[in-house]
């Protein structure tokens, strides 16, 4: 691996363990009835690569699995990241 591939690894690891827990944090503040995380956050953070984990954080904490913009957005994103990461590492 390159260096620009172990910072990428790097970085993908540690937005998605970040994601994967905002997540489980803005469901336990939405079943307490708190103060919650901003949608536009929590997409902004599957935006910058975080996309695994807001998919497996809506799956594990079955959090905005209703909502039509995580339910297609999010595995859009990491559809599409996905493809970046192939093809960055394949260049």
């Amino acid at each position: 691996m390159t260096n620009l591939e172990n910072i990428l690894f790097i970085y993908l690891i540690a937005v998605n363990v970040v994601t994967f827990i905002t997540y489980g944090i803005d469901k336990w503040k939405a079943t307490r009835k708190k103060w919650r995380i901003p949608e536009a956050t929590l997409l902004g953070l599957a935006a910058i690569g975080g996309g695994l984990g807001a998919w497996l954080g809506m799956k594990v904490w079955h959090h905005k699995t209703l909502h039509k913009k995580f339910r297609f957005g999010v595995p859009i994103l990491l559809i599409v990241q996905i493809a970046l990461i192939v093809w960055i590492t394949t260049i």
